[in-house]
């Protein structure tokens, strides 16, 4: 073979092979970079109200670090976290306030909404300060309006979670029960505490219903606040407190890190 066609070829093949390991480079730097942000959304009990050391830049808003989100995002070091929970937050308040930091970076978004829609913090001060009848009745008029209007609201935000940020696995955080029942304990009656329980599990499968139809995962923390209910000897929640009403049956910061936060970790 003549030395300028053995030159030719080598040349030829050399050309190649450059073309393609060029070619998968511009391929692989035309990936979009992995999407390992996290974002927490939602209400108080995301937040983090009732557990102390509040971030004083969140107002407001009471987001602490002893909250599960902070704590997941410590323990995890995810490429960016976005912490825009805030205390008294409805499902419109997520859609108009929250939703900034979503994007195709998402990888993680928490959230736990639903409970101030269907006005928890009216049903608590009924159940306090009334009768067991004014107590069932307002727990009626609640568990009516997760039937009939939450769904829809949930719907709402749920969508908006997929549109803004289409490759996040999003994980739904629940509520916990209120009280261990069967036991002798001060304050509310037996019946009261057994009815706000079985409005916060309506509560429970009303957004469970609406997150699986959105492919979301659900977050059940009920199973992780058995046997730390209010009345239980070892409370995971703020019962009824006068002087700091806003913490009242707001988990303590036991109740993030040993009920909310194995949940988010189980589940994300």
């Amino acid at each position: 073979m003549r030395r300028s066609r053995l030159v030719g070829i080598l040349s030829s093949l050399l050309l190649a092979a450059g073309a393609a390991l060029t070619g998968a480079a511009t391929a692989q730097a035309a990936q979009p970079a992995a999407a390992d942000g996290y974002v927490a959304l939602g209400d108080s009990y995301s937040s983090g109200v009732g557990s102390g050391s509040y971030i004083s830049s969140s107002g407001d808003c009471k987001r602490s670090t002893k909250s599960h989100p902070y704590l997941w995002a410590a323990a995890h070091s995810p490429s960016t976290f976005d912490f825009t929970a805030c205390s008294g937050a409805r499902t419109g308040d997520v859609l108009s306030g929250q939703l900034g930091p979503l994007g195709s970076g998402t990888g993680l978004v928490s959230i736990s909404v639903g409970g101030n829609d269907a006005g928890f913090a009216d049903v608590m001060t009924t159940c306090v300060l009334q009768s067991d009848s004014s107590c069932l009745s307002r727990i009626a008029t609640a568990e009516a309006y997760v039937d009939s209007t939450l769904p829809g609201k949930l719907d709402g935000v749920y969508s908006a979670i997929s549109d803004k940020a289409p490759n996040a696995h999003v994980v739904v955080i629940g509520y916990p029960r209120f009280y261990k029942l069967g036991t002798t304990c001060l304050g509310l009656s037996e019946t009261k505490r057994t009815a706000i329980n079985k409005a916060s599990d309506h509560l429970n499968t009303v957004i469970a219903q609406r997150v699986a139809a959105h492919g979301f995962t659900f977050g059940d923390v009920r199973t992780t606040f058995t046997g730390h209910e209010l009345c239980s000897g070892s409370s995971w929640l703020h019962s009824v407190d006068w002087l700091n009403i806003g913490e009242s049956y707001h988990p303590t910061a036991a109740g993030q890190s040993g009920g909310y936060l194995p949940v988010l970790n189980g589940a994300a």
